[in-house]
């Protein structure tokens, strides 16, 4: 299914490079609302599998794919796995706990009964005696002091009070392989049936986890890239493994907060966007971006800043989720997010220059330096990439290149998946030695390009054969 055969309505000066990842949800589940979510500025949708029916989320990806194609622009789909969120289990009212006090955790346990307070998850299986469980989202702190039969005992370490089903956070425990629930293998089975472009692994450890995923996939037959979200401490530590394996990343800043400390985040945020510069794998940066606009049609101040720092560090990507998933102003928050991306692009005085950024040895990434180079010299309008695979455009992003990147692909799923990465505009047209020259034409003709316009183009010998890039050419229109 080809979804680029209508030209962009903007001229490719005014593209924005920064993308934007919104997720659907109760507030915008109609065709109408995706429309205009993907007219707004969304280059990708991510599917919530904490929530919904298949039934309903065939319908949305039938919806999606069927605005991308009347809007003309290649959408990337995510399916994001639940992955084992770990919950309190159902008791009545409110259980105030107080600094000191000793409490019993147990599988469904009856609370009005036995006073144990019931879990949804067998913590007593996978912790030990000292180890930290942090109770409703982190906002009640226990230490584990004993398991015995099944029971965890844990000693509060705050004051505070416990909800039913509230989330809770084991940053100091080995899930030794286990992130990938039985749900989700179900989830993952169904997603591999269906028309998606990244599956988003939850709660990874190491890079056991995300092999694990892509063993499933290949088994499954499915082609879906893999994103690894980094919202735990063992991510942390074994974060370069991770990335190494992983086709994408995302800083799940919620959960990340919870177990390490609020404060912890921005600098991991700048780690990690920097490490995935250098390995040349998109970065999602998601959370609470513009978390007041669930109520208010205005963001914060704090806000956009936020925003508009994602996007100066050279992310590749913005992520709103009850932004727009449950939110009362879910258009308004990608025009205000894509407002934001927008300016801060076009004004920034600044680049986010990583130490060991630069530390690239392939022939792939000496190719990608050619290229950039000598875009910058002759002052090129745009860089054109005729890829397969979509690995000589993401080589090129990795740079953040100041020229927009034109990929040519004959796969639509690769040019799905470059949608959520920086300063690529994909289009899919057929193998050809000729496709860039092509595609640089028609652009013109709709005034995209100009007549004028200097265009350096990566491709190889070979046409549509992975990792053959080889051809630097410059083109005046």
């Amino acid at each position: 299914m080809n979804t680029t055969n209508k030209a962009p309505n903007v001229p490719i000066a005014d593209f924005k490079r920064t993308k934007i990842l919104a997720t659907i949800g109760p507030a915008v589940n109609s065709y109408e609302s995706i429309d205009k979510l993907i007219r707004a500025g969304a280059n990708g949708l991510r599917l919530n599998f904490s929530h919904g029916t298949y039934e309903e989320r065939e319908e949305q990806i039938k919806w999606i794919r069927k605005a991308a194609r009347g809007y003309g622009k290649p959408v990337a789909i995510l399916q994001d796995l639940q992955g084992p969120k770990i919950r309190l289990g159902d008791f009545e009212g409110v259980i105030p706990v107080e600094e000191g006090q000793n409490l019993q955790l147990a599988l469904k346990a009856d609370y009005v009964k036995t006073g144990i307070i019931p879990t949804q998850f067998d913590l007593s299986k996978k912790v030990a005696r000292g180890e930290r469980i942090l109770l409703y989202d982190g906002k009640v702190r226990t230490t584990v002091t004993s398991v015995k039969n099944d029971i965890v005992h844990v000693r509060v370490d705050n004051d505070g009070v416990l909800l039913k089903r509230k989330g809770m956070n084991l940053p100091d425990t080995d899930f030794g392989g286990d992130v990938i629930t039985a749900k989700d293998k179900k989830d993952i089975a169904f997603g591999s049936t269906q028309d998606i472009d990244y599956v988003a692994l939850s709660f990874v450890h190491d890079a056991g986890d995300v092999i694990q995923l892509k063993r499933l996939l290949k088994n499954l037959g499915s082609d879906v890239k893999v994103i690894a979200k980094i919202e735990t401490v063992a991510a942390l530590k074994n974060l370069e493994a991770i990335i190494e394996e992983s086709d994408a990343i995302m800083v799940a800043r919620g959960d990340l907060a919870v177990e390490t400390a609020p404060e912890v985040v921005p600098l991991e945020q700048r780690r990690i966007v920097a490490l995935c510069r250098k390995n040349s794998k998109p970065v999602i940066i998601a959370t609470q971006m513009l978390a007041t606009m669930m109520e208010s049609s205005e963001p914060t101040r704090a806000e956009v800043s936020d925003v508009a720092t994602a996007t100066i560090i050279g992310t590749d990507c913005v992520m709103l989720s009850d932004e727009t998933a449950n939110g009362r102003y879910p258009i308004e928050a990608v025009k205000m997010m894509k407002k934001i991306v927008t300016y801060t692009e076009q004004n920034s005085p600044m680049d986010a220059v990583f130490r060991d950024a630069s530390d690239f040895t392939s022939k792939q990434s000496a190719i990608t330096s050619a290229v950039i180079t000598l875009a910058a010299e002759v002052g090129a309008t745009a860089i054109v990439a005729e890829t397969k695979s979509g690995a000589t455009a993401i080589q090129l992003a990795s740079r953040r290149p100041k020229d927009p990147i034109i990929a040519v692909t004959s796969q639509s799923r690769v040019a799905n998946q470059l949608a959520l990465v920086y300063g690529i505009k994909s289009y899919v047209r057929p193998d050809s030695k000729l496709a860039a020259v092509k595609l640089t034409n028609w652009l013109e003709k709709e005034k995209v390009l100009n007549k004028g316009d200097t265009i350096v183009t990566a491709s190889g010998k070979h046409p549509g054969v992975v990792g053959t890039t080889d051809t630097i050419k410059v083109r005046v229109l």
